[in-house]
């Protein structure tokens, strides 16, 4: 298994944000090929951190070479295109990782 984390942290405008994320990216992000599982999780409290946490994303792959096929295709890459429209909501690009 292998999974990339997108943490978001609190928008500067969160109405905007909402909007674009869950109607213009989320839809993008469900094409892209090879996901297992994908969860959206709002954060209702942080500990030992002073980042404002907003939203957890996960996708899940089977093994690194799905994820790693998923995020060259055109599918990815449409959906990273659309990372300034939806970054222009925030203060700054949310924290990717990926672990397995």
């Amino acid at each position: 298994m292998a999974k990339m984390i997108i943490m978001y942290e609190e928008p500067k405008d969160k109405e905007g944000f909402e909007r674009h994320y869950f109607n213009v990216h989320v839809p993008l992000g469900k094409k892209i090929p090879n996901i297992k599982n994908e969860t959206i999780q709002r954060v209702i409290h942080s500990q030992n951190t002073d980042l404002k946490l907003y939203l957890i994303v996960e996708l899940e792959f089977e093994n690194m070479d799905a994820l790693n096929q998923a995020f060259t295709s055109p599918e990815a890459r449409a959906a990273e295109e659309d990372g300034p429209q939806l970054f222009k909501y925030l203060h700054k690009p949310p924290i990717i990782t990926i672990v397995k």
